[in-house]
């Protein structure tokens, strides 16, 4: 954040909540992650140029369909800071995430398919679940429970009264 002047055309912290309709705790981490950036007033206030309501905008839009805060910071970072953002510099980073969404969607459609199929069979074949076993890669492995910790300490002894009597 570096200091500067406030002019007419910055917008207060409310100011940019109240039009984006994102809390101010929000913005405030928002410009930690270095998503957004302010300046400050003499008096330490944050000011933001107006083309944060368009930043903010993105940010939240790109949240809605999974975008990481990591992505998100670097498609932002591609932005001009001179200028606001046109809708060819939004359609091209937009575009740069078709490939990633496409691929989720295809992910979503193949689990919702054997969800399906798990449906279908109730549960009770174990060996070919889409979900649990997918592949029957544990089968490969040999028989016995595979998904279980192994044991790190002895089994307990038996109580008294279970205890195989000695006589018998």
């Amino acid at each position: 954040m570096s200091r500067a002047r406030t002019t007419f055309h910055e917008l207060t912290v409310g100011q940019v909540a109240d039009r984006s309709g994102v809390a101010i705790s929000a913005l405030h981490f928002y410009e930690r992650q270095g998503l957004i950036r302010s300046t400050r007033t003499t008096s330490n206030q944050r000011r933001y140029s107006r083309d944060t309501l368009r930043r903010v905008a993105f940010i939240r839009a790109s949240q809605h369909v999974g975008i990481s805060l990591a992505a998100i910071r670097e498609a932002l970072d591609q932005l001009p800071s001179e200028r606001t953002p046109t809708p060819d510099d939004w359609a091209r980073l937009s575009a740069s995430w078709r490939t990633e969404l496409d691929a989720r969607i295809a992910h979503l459609q193949a689990l919702r398919d054997d969800l399906t199929e798990c449906i279908g069979c109730g549960c009770l074949s174990l060996r070919s679940c889409h979900l649990t076993n997918p592949r029957d890669v544990l089968g490969r492995e040999g028989p016995g429970a595979r998904r279980l910790p192994p044991r790190r300490y002895p089994a307990p002894a038996p109580s008294p009264e279970r205890a195989p009597a000695a006589d018998s």
